[in-house]
C-alpha cells in the first residue's frame, strides 16, 4: 500500500499531457469546497429537537457556526503540517488521507446528531474533517503550479477553482437529501386546541397526563419549512430534520469521488518544464516581483513579506467568510421580512448556491488576470472595491427596512456576488503571490504555513459576526417588547414581559413573533442586524489594503544557496 501511494509511483512518464491532472484538483476541490455550504445546515442543526422551531433544549445558531469555525482552524493547521509533508510523499498519499478524514468526519458528525452530542459534531466534521479540508487544500496547489510554471496564477486559479464550486453542487444535494430525509414532528393542534404551559421559559403540552416539551410555530416559521404543514403545536423530540442522514450519504459520495481523484494524480519529472518554454530573466519580471530564486520554507518565516501576506490572507478571508458562514440565515433575515414576496427559503438556498458559483468564477478569473497585472496590483483591486461594497451593504439594509424595493434586493445580491468573486481570487492568487516572492521550489510548504491565516479568520469572521449580530438582535427584541401592550405579551407567551431574557434564551420569544405583537408601522429591525458587522468588516479591509502595499521583493540575503533546500534556505 506504501508502494502505492508513494511519489515516485506517480511520476510522469516522457510526453505527459500535463492537461490530465487540473481534473482530479477540481474533483477533490468540489468535494472539501462543499464546506462553503455550511450554511445549509445551520437551520436544522439549531432545529433536532424541535424540528419545525428551535427548541429550548437546541443548539444556538452561535454554537452551530462554530463547527464551521473549527473546521476552518483545523484546516490551516493541518495544511501548515501537510505543506513539507506534501513534498515529501506526493499529492496521491496526501489525497487518500484527506478523502478518508473528510468521508469518515461527516460519519462521525452524524454519530454525534443522532446522540445529540455536540462535542461529536465538533470532533468528526470540526476536527477530522477540517483535517481532511487542509490535506485535500494543498495536495493540488504546488502540484499544478510545477506542472504550469508559465501560467502560475491560471494553475493557482484552476487548482483552488473547484474549492470555491463546491458549494455548486453542494448545495441542490445537501438540500435535496435534507428533503427527502425530513420526518415532521408530531403535531398536537392549533393554539386555541391545546392547553399550554409556561416554566422557566419552556412552552409545555400535557399529553397523557404529562407535561412534555412543545414548540409553537407560525405563519413566519412556515415559510422556512421544507414541507407542507400547518399552525400550530408540535411535540419536541419527535419527527427529523434529516441532517443525520444527511451527513452518511455525504460523507459515503465524498471519500469515493475524493479516492478516484487521489489516484489520478501525477506529478512532472526533476526539471521537466513546458515544450518550447524558456524561464524569463530577472530583469524581464521585475515589474511584477517576480523572482527567479528560490527561497526556503523556514527562511520565509523570516522575511517581512511572510507576515504581510499573511496579514492580507487573513483578514480578506476574515471578511468573507464570516458572511459566507450564515449566508442562508443572513439573505433570510435582511429581505425574507422585508421582500417576502421574493425571498423565501428556495430564494435563499439559491442564494448560496450562486454565491459558489461566483466564488468558484472568481477563483480563475482572478488568478488568470494576476498573470497580467501583477499580483500586488490585484490585491489592491480587491481591497478597494471590497472597501466601497462592504461600506455599502448597511446603508443597503437600512434603505430597504425603511422602503421595501426590489432595487435594494439587487444591489445587495450584485454587491456580495461581486465581493465572492475577490474573496475567491484571494485564495486562488495567493499561492501565486508566493511562488513570485519566494520561488516555485518550495511553494507547497510555504503555501501551507501561510494558511494558518485562514485558519485565524476562520475563527475572527463568524466570531465577529455572530457576536455583533447577537448584540443587535437582543436590544432589538428589547425595543420592540416594550413597545408591546403586557397583557397582549401575557397571553400570548404564558409569562409575563418581566421574563423576557428567559423567554429569549429558550427561544419561547423570537423576532418574528414579537412583530406579530408590536403597533401596526412599526418597522422590523431583522434587515440592520448585520450593520455592525459591515462596518468591521470594512475596516480590516483597510487594514490589508495597507499590509499589501508594504509588500517589496525579498531580500537577496533569504535565497537558497546550493540548491538542495539546505543551510541557509531550511527548506
Amino acid at each position: 500500500m506504501a508502494h502505492l501511494l508513494s511519489k515516485d509511483r506517480i511520476t510522469a512518464p516522457p510526453g505527459f499531457n500535463r492537461w490530465r491532472v487540473p481534473p482530479a484538483s477540481v474533483a477533490i476541490h468540489l468535494c472539501i469546497g462543499s464546506v462553503y455550504a455550511w450554511s445549509i445546515f445551520n437551520p436544522p442543526l439549531t432545529m433536532v429537537r424541535g424540528v419545525v422551531a428551535s427548541a429550548g433544549s437546541d443548539w444556538t445558531l452561535e454554537q452551530v457556526v462554530g463547527i464551521f469555525t473549527v473546521a476552518i482552524v483545523f484546516l490551516g493547521l493541518s495544511a501548515a503540517v501537510a505543506g513539507k509533508w506534501l513534498e515529501k510523499v506526493g499529492p496521491r498519499c496526501v489525497g487518500t488521507v484527506a478523502a478518508c478524514c473528510w468521508g469518515g468526519g461527516f460519519l462521525i458528525a452524524a454519530l454525534g446528531v443522532s446522540m445529540h452530542q455536540l462535542w461529536l459534531v465538533y470532533l468528526g466534521y470540526g476536527v477530522i474533517g477540517g483535517c481532511g479540508l487542509g490535506l485535500g487544500y494543498v495536495s493540488p496547489v504546488s502540484t499544478l503550479i510545477k506542472w504550469f510554471p508559465d501560467r502560475r496564477g491560471m494553475a493557482a486559479g484552476m487548482a483552488i477553482m473547484g474549492f470555491g464550486g463546491g458549494a455548486i453542487i453542494g448545495t441542490p444535494i445537501k438540500e435535496a437529501l435534507l428533503e427527502h430525509f425530513f420526518r415532521a414532528p408530531q403535531y398536537l393542534g392549533t393554539v386555541a386546541e391545546v392547553e399550554l404551559v409556561t416554566q422557566e421559559g419552556r412552552r409545555l403540552a400535557s399529553i397523557a397526563g404529562d407535561l412534555k416539551d412543545v414548540v409553537v410555530i407560525g405563519a413566519a416559521e412556515l415559510k422556512r419549512l421544507p414541507a407542507d404543514l400547518s399552525e400550530g403545536v408540535y411535540v419536541v423530540g419527535t419527527g427529523s430534520v434529516g441532517i443525520a442522514e444527511t451527513f452518511c450519504a455525504l460523507g459515503a459520495i465524498y471519500f469515493v469521488i475524493m479516492m478516484i481523484a487521489a489516484f489520478s494524480y501525477r506529478v512532472p519529472a526533476e526539471g521537466w518544464k513546458p515544450q518550447g518554454w524558456t524561464p524569463p530573466d530577472e530583469s524581464a519580471t521585475s515589474r511584477k516581483m517576480i523572482s527567479t530564486h528560490n527561497v526556503g520554507v523556514d527562511e520565509a518565516l523570516k522575511t517581512p513579506q511572510f507576515y504581510l501576506l499573511w496579514i492580507v490572507l487573513c483578514f480578506n478571508v476574515t471578511a468573507g467568510i464570516g458572511v459566507l458562514s450564515v449566508a442562508k440565515t443572513m439573505m433570510s433575515e435582511i429581505f425574507g421580512t422585508t421582500l417576502p414576496q421574493y425571498v423565501n427559503a428556495a430564494f435563499a438556498s439559491t442564494y448560496v448556491l450562486m454565491i459558489g458559483v461566483f466564488n468558484m468564477l472568481g477563483r480563475f478569473f482572478w488568478a488568470s488576470a494576476s498573470d497580467y497585472l501583477g499580483r500586488k496590483t490585484t490585491y489592491t483591486t480587491y481591497f478597494v472595491l471590497g472597501i466601497a461594497l462592504y461600506g455599502s451593504i448597511p446603508f443597503t439594509a437600512m434603505q430597504v427596512s425603511a422602503d421595501p424595493s426590489v432595487v435594494w434586493l439587487v444591489w445587495f445580491y450584485a454587491a456580495t456576488m461581486i465581493i465572492f468573486t475577490m474573496y475567491g481570487g484571494g485564495f486562488a492568487t495567493i499561492p501565486a503571490y508566493l511562488a513570485d516572492l519566494f520561488g516555485s521550489k518550495y511553494v507547497g510548504g510555504i503555501h501551507g504555513r501561510l494558511l494558518t491565516a485562514w485558519s485565524t479568520a476562520g475563527v475572527l469572521g463568524p466570531m465577529i459576526l455572530t457576536y455583533l449580530r447577537d448584540i443587535s438582535l437582543t436590544n432589538a427584541m428589547k425595543k420592540l417588547a416594550a413597545l408591546i401592550d403586557p397583557q397582549a405579551f401575557q397571553q400570548k407567551f404564558g409569562a409575563p414581559i418581566s421574563q423576557l431574557k428567559e423567554l429569549i434564551a429558550q427561544k419561547t420569544v423570537t423576532l418574528p413573533k414579537l412583530m406579530e405583537l408590536v403597533p401596526e408601522g412599526t418597522q422590523n429591525p431583522s434587515a440592520t442586524l448585520y450593520n455592525s458587522t459591515m462596518y468591521a468588516m470594512t475596516g480590516l479591509l483597510v487594514i490589508a489594503l495597507i499590509a499589501n502595499l508594504l509588500v517589496k521583493p525579498v531580500s537577496a540575503k533569504h535565497y537558497e544557496r546550493g540548491g538542495a533546500g539546505e543551510g541557509k534556505s531550511g527548506g
